[in-house]
């Protein structure tokens, strides 16, 4: 299943930006063990229409063709709070239902449009907290990584 992550708004070089690439790399070699095909990072800058619901329609416009057809996950602070083996279940899932790909999308700072709430397979929130966009990037990362290496019975996890 290819796997792809839509971000908006550009990671600046730096520390997180290094260690998002670091977990990215991983998953890209551990993925395709277990059916998933990571296809990199889609980066679209945030919209600078003047009200956040104009902005929020605008990002999704973007985010609903690139995610059509296949799997959608947001990212959003209102979405459930899973385990990391219950993502890689549910990933798993997808996979297994026969979902040729995965978007997982982390919105911009007003967050998500409701019409791609509703077009979403899962909404996942990384807690109650609001994190920066670059620290939920790299926690995604991981979490993907840390997924495939679920799915493969690797060490990496331990419950």
């Amino acid at each position: 299943m290819r796997t792809i992550v839509h971000a908006i708004g550009r990671m600046k070089a730096g520390p997180e930006r290094e260690l998002a690439e670091r977990y990215f790399q991983r998953l890209a070699k551990a993925g395709p063990a277990v059916g998933l095909e990571f296809s990199g990072v889609s980066e679209n800058p945030e919209s600078r229409a003047k009200t956040a619901a104009e902005r929020r329609k605008e990002e999704g416009r973007k985010l609903f063709d690139l995610a059509e057809g296949g799997v959608l996950i947001l990212l959003d602070e209102h979405g459930k709070n899973f385990s990391s083996r219950e993502i890689g279940d549910r990933i798993a899932s997808f996979r297994d239902a026969g979902a040729r790909q995965l978007t997982l999308a982390i919105g911009g700072p007003d967050g998500h449009d409701e019409s791609l709430g509703a077009k979403a397979d899962l909404s996942i929130a990384f807690g109650a907290q609001t994190w920066p966009h670059q620290l939920v990037r790299v926690m995604l990362a991981e979490q993907l990584y840390r997924a495939v290496t679920i799915l493969s019975g690797h060490p990496y996890h331990r419950d």
